[in-house]
């Protein structure tokens, strides 16, 4: 995507100080989402280099990242998984627990949401220290599915994440970076 078209995103996230606890600076997408103009710019660049047809699903990680999702899946002619935190899809899942600051915690995908061999987007809206991106990858690789690409709305990048995620050798991209 093109730094006037990001300037432009960047432009409509809002930024509310000491959210959700002090010393926090939420990046609120939801005037991005709200502005049609914007929205749209969104999706284009989140599939940036992506043809329809390369990709044979588009996973999303609760619960921001489904806001994108859709709109990324519907331009790339694909389907939709979500990988969500546990008890909250129905039939068998895969799950894989993960490393936060402090603590645990848990993500999971439905066993038969993706097969072998499938092309997969992994969607988000923001990428922080990485370990949820990290979790929802490597469960996705349990599926025997192929990782294609990660595309994050918005980076952190003092917070490493997105280092962490192509130090493992996947393709990694945000649209617009916060310090």
């Amino acid at each position: 995507m093109n730094a006037q078209q990001s300037l432009d995103l960047k432009a409509r996230i809002r930024t509310i100080p000491d959210f959700p606890s002090p010393g926090i600076q939420f990046r609120d997408m939801m005037p991005l989402l709200a502005d049609a103009q914007g929205h749209a710019q969104a999706i284009a660049g989140l599939i940036e280099g992506l043809a329809p047809g390369s990709i044979d699903a588009v996973a999303a990680i609760e619960a921001r990242g489904f806001l994108l999702a859709g709109g990324v899946a519907r331009a790339l002619g694909c389907g939709l998984v979500p990988v969500r935190k546990p008890g909250k899809l129905p039939g068998f899942t895969l799950g894989l627990n993960y490393a936060l600051e402090y603590g645990t915690d848990r993500l999971e995908i439905q066993q038969d949401a993706l097969k072998p061999g499938d092309r997969v987007l992994l969607v988000d809206d923001l990428i922080a220290t990485g370990g949820t991106a990290e979790a929802a990858a490597r469960l996705i690789g349990q599926t025997g599915a192929r990782l294609e690409a990660i595309r994050f709305l918005i980076d952190l990048p003092a917070l490493g994440g997105m280092t962490t995620l192509k130090a493992q050798g996947w393709d990694c991209a945000a649209l617009i970076a916060f310090d």
